[in-house]
């Protein structure tokens, strides 16, 4: 019998062809193991720079190294067949110039084997998209409410409250799309604003606290499942995942301590 072919993976041009149809789903992935489960209902899952607060304890996204990106973006090619991976690029691998991006995006793409890179900022990284998109290499913009501008933002704040902020964020907007950015996540934008821009650019817009009026949304998989000890307003859990973990942690310890783990039936006996 002849075997099936290998299923297509999903590419950062059809994410873009779906602006205006059925919503994109998304989420974050750092393991090979949670990459194959939310594989089956996904159309890309983001290797998000979250995974140093999520995974390894840091305070914000800023000390993560571009090799723990690398890592985790490798397991999670591993684990995924059909959604298109994402990775971000972590702060202080693309700012310095074009040419810096370039250098460390194509080493991302080469060693993890995924379909695209993110980055985060709007007019400023204008020319860095464009130089990226023009030598091969997918690029999604992250606007709004910038993880790694969290120190000159002053904490993680939301964006678009006030009107006057709108223009400046509209016209980031404008020009990643311009640039060549295949979809831009708006990140804790007020829901008029992630309205307006949804409608004003060619581009999907992937929402993170953004409404439902994007093109699709994105979470972080953890803060979803309930695992995060603390999430922001945006996020619903969808899950108490974390809850399950401890009440399982705890029956273990408990038959540790009475002996009642391990039973015959986990133990190996002698065949002579």
């Amino acid at each position: 019998m002849a075997e099936s072919p290998p299923q297509r993976r999903i590419t950062a041009p059809d994410i873009t062809a779906r602006k205006g149809a059925a919503p994109i789903v998304s989420l974050t992935s750092y393991h090979a193991h949670t990459a194959a489960i939310a594989d089956k209902y996904v159309d890309f899952l983001l290797v998000g720079d979250s995974l140093g607060m999520v995974m390894h304890g840091f305070e914000s996204t800023i000390p993560v190294p571009l090799d723990l990106m690398i890592m985790h973006g490798r397991a999670v090619t591993r684990g995924a067949r059909r959604a298109l991976v994402v990775v971000d690029m972590p702060f202080g691998s693309y700012e310095e110039s074009p040419a810096q991006a370039f250098r460390n995006a194509a080493r991302v793409m080469k060693e993890t084997e995924c379909g695209a890179i993110k980055l985060e900022g709007g007019r400023r990284m204008a020319e860095t998209i464009r130089f990226l998109t023009e030598r091969g290499i997918p690029v999604m913009a992250h606007i709004g409410m910038t993880p790694q501008s969290v120190n000159v933002m002053g904490g993680f704040v939301t964006q678009g409250r006030t009107r006057d902020q709108w223009a400046h964020i509209e016209e980031d907007a404008r020009l990643v799309a311009e640039a060549g950015a295949f979809a831009v996540v708006l990140e804790a934008l007020a829901e008029p604003l992630a309205a307006k821009i949804t409608a004003a650019i060619p581009i999907p817009t992937i929402g993170i606290g953004a409404s439902a009026h994007c093109d699709g949304q994105i979470l972080v998989m953890e803060d979803m499942l309930g695992l995060s000890p603390k999430v922001a307003k945006f996020v619903k859990e969808f899950g108490k995942v974390g809850k399950v973990i401890e009440d399982a942690i705890a029956l273990y310890a408990e038959e540790v301590r009475t002996r009642s783990f391990p039973a015959a039936e986990n133990t190996y006996k002698v065949k002579d």
